[in-house]
């Protein structure tokens, strides 16, 4: 499946994206395609490469501009369909309302995959998203951009697959019609055969980078967190997992360890493997060396991956400030 610059531009706005993608085309399925723009758009892309492609959506309830890409100017508008037929007059102006204040509060426009999302609930969410802290809602802004570019790269590629079946079958038709002796019609069986010999079924899907990844982002100066050293371990004692309140020290083995850079991602934590080991996980970071005076000589992670969640990838990012910090589970 072959996706180019200007196709990949449509999906995402960030040229440095859209480029990346065409480099990496084509890919031998749509979970391929995927998986590589999820690991383009969170670990190639810049900052600014997220605001250039934020400003590509029109806000909410608004039409896109004429000078919009055509796919992404159509698209958009699908996506937000179901907002505009549940909006009511005073609905719309309420969002432009809120739109303009989260635009002059976080400097870009509200982001939502807002695919089968009626206006009061966009509504609702852009108000309760309007409380966040400018660092967190940057980090849910790419998120939600993610899923957008998810959503369209599924389209795009849907549309060529059944674009190619389309084409194909019309083909053979031709070729059927065409054929007049033996030998065409044994090539068509030898075809038929190789195409199904158990050597050629389709592969899984190889991961493009470790499974359990982080970030640090330094919410008291809203910028990165470079050079936090990062520990990731795995519970490996006698017991199923670690207990709370008993003294588990000798239980955790280390799977790897790195420095964050100078966009706050840290290097590679362990293997890149297509399956996880269920379990349970403690990412820690020396906060302490980082922030000298800080309240948090060190913070500790600590989650659970079960059997049914081992083919899925963990992002586990740590918002911190002298006396503070938060996590999520990203992806």
């Amino acid at each position: 499946m072959k996706v180019d610059e200007k196709e990949a531009l449509a999906c995402c706005g960030s040229a440095h994206f859209a480029k990346q993608m065409a480099l990496a085309s084509p890919f031998p399925s749509l979970d391929h395609a995927v998986s590589a723009a999820t690991d383009i758009w969170f670990n190639k892309v810049d900052v600014i490469g997220w605001l250039e492609a934020f400003a590509a959506h029109p806000p909410i309830g608004e039409s896109p501009s004429p000078s919009s890409h055509t796919a992404s100017a159509q698209w958009s508008k699908g996506e937000q369909a179901t907002a505009l037929a549940t909006a009511t007059d005073s609905g719309l102006q309420e969002l432009s309302n809120w739109n303009a204040r989260y635009r002059q509060k976080f400097g870009h426009v509200f982001l939502i995959c807002a695919a089968g999302r009626s206006a009061a609930e966009i509504l609702a969410e852009l108000k309760n998203r309007y409380l966040n802290r400018p660092i967190l809602e940057l980090e849910i802004a790419a998120q939600e951009q993610m899923k957008i570019i998810e959503l369209r790269l599924r389209k795009l590629l849907s549309a060529k697959a059944k674009a190619d079946s389309t084409g194909s079958q019309y083909s053979t038709v031709i070729e059927r019609k065409a054929e007049e002796d033996r030998v065409g019609i044994i090539g068509q069986h030898l075809t038929a055969s190789l195409e199904g010999f158990p050597g050629k079924a389709p592969q899984v899907q190889a991961r493009t980078r470790p499974p359990i990844t982080t970030h640090v982002l330094d919410v008291s100066r809203g910028s990165p967190a470079a050079g936090i050293e990062v520990r990731l371990e795995m519970w490996k004692g006698s017991q199923p997992r670690p207990l709370f309140g008993e003294i588990n020290t000798g239980g955790w083995v280390l799977q790897g360890s790195s420095t964050t850079d100078k966009d706050g991602r840290s290097g590679q934590l362990m293997s890149i493997v297509d399956a996880l080991s269920p379990g349970v996980y403690r990412i820690s970071f020396n906060t302490g060396k980082y922030y000298p005076v800080g309240f948090f000589p060190y913070v500790s992670i600590v989650f659970e991956i079960r059997e049914t969640q081992i083919l899925e990838h963990f992002h586990v990012p740590l918002l911190l400030s002298p006396f503070s910090f938060s996590t999520y589970r990203g992806s």
